[in-house]
């Protein structure tokens, strides 16, 4: 094949790569997770998801993959994390926001925002600045307090993990239910526990903040324990090896979804959280994304 040809062939493959990733691919996104897939059950990411509109990351930091995000690039924040929970063995770390080279085009290792941004990651994510002022707190998918070391609690602080959060829903009951499922894992699980947290979109009007990042309207989360204690007490049974939540993340939302406990103290009022099976939560999944959406590969049985 002639020079000409063939980088005539390049170009055309290159030209069919961009509508998938949105620019050139380099460092650590792929369009499979492939350099990631421990941190999935099975080793399998969630099917029906659509790829095309958002880039697997491996969220990588001090050289080591910490976690796993999809992130959507013209949202400005990630559809969902997984990763394999570990609660903290310290406290929340003192640590700078962090920002994903990788979607800019740079290395593959997250690194802390500076006095200045280049324009080329203001473009691909969100940035510190977009939530100053903003009315919602900077609300972790993957939480500091579901891992285990002090860098891996630090890598949590990347923007690409982030989405706008009320601050009731923050440190009220989402923050409850992230504490009640450490507990399952420490008094139940007897091997790893998977867990997907993502968003749901608002199902019409958008909403963002700064003009540049979504707002979700809801928060999803799954969790996976395979293996488990035998011996379950009888109210427990139903939450494994799976079991499922969604929360409030607007006190105006309809309650076709969560209903909002009226008598809740005023700061947490409409944020409710409910818990439910694998099973229901794909079916609001389905509906609400209009895909065929399966969490977990073989709904975590195995």
């Amino acid at each position: 094949m002639s020079q000409r040809n063939s980088m005539l062939s390049f170009t055309a493959a290159l030209l069919f790569l961009l509508p998938w990733f949105g620019g050139l691919v380099v460092g650590e996104l792929s369009k499979d997770f492939s350099q990631c897939l421990q941190f999935f059950y099975n080793k399998t990411p969630p099917a029906g998801i659509n790829v095309k509109e958002h880039q697997p990351i491996c969220q990588r930091y001090n050289n080591t993959y910490r976690f796993a995000s999809l992130y959507h690039r013209q949202h400005r924040a990630p559809l969902y994390s997984a990763y394999i929970l570990s609660p903290a063995d310290g406290p929340r770390p003192v640590t700078p926001w962090m920002y994903e080279p990788q979607l800019a085009g740079a290395s593959p290792d997250m690194r802390p925002f500076g006095r200045t941004v280049d324009q080329n990651v203001v473009e691909s994510q969100a940035v510190d600045q977009d939530y100053t002022n903003s009315g919602f707190t900077r609300g972790h998918l993957n939480p500091s307090s579901h891992q285990r070391t002090e860098d891996d609690r630090k890598a949590t602080f990347t923007l690409t993990n982030i989405v706008p959060q009320k601050e009731g829903s923050n440190s009220g009951p989402w923050s409850q239910f992230e504490e009640n499922v450490s507990k399952r894992f420490n008094n139940f699980c007897t091997g790893s526990m998977y867990v997907i947290t993502g968003v749901m979109p608002y199902k019409s009007k958008t909403h963002k903040i700064n003009n540049r990042v979504y707002v979700p309207e809801y928060l999803w989360s799954a969790y996976c324990c395979p293996s488990y204690k035998p011996d379950l007490p009888e109210n427990e049974k139903q939450l494994f090896p799976t079991f499922a939540a969604v929360g409030r993340n607007d006190p105006s939302s309809g309650e076709e979804i969560v209903s909002v406990n009226k008598t809740a103290k005023p700061a947490v009022r409409g944020y409710d959280v409910k818990e439910m099976p694998l099973q229901e939560l794909e079916a609001i999944l389905n509906k609400r994304l209009n895909v065929p959406v399966s969490v977990f590969n073989g709904k975590c049985l195995k």
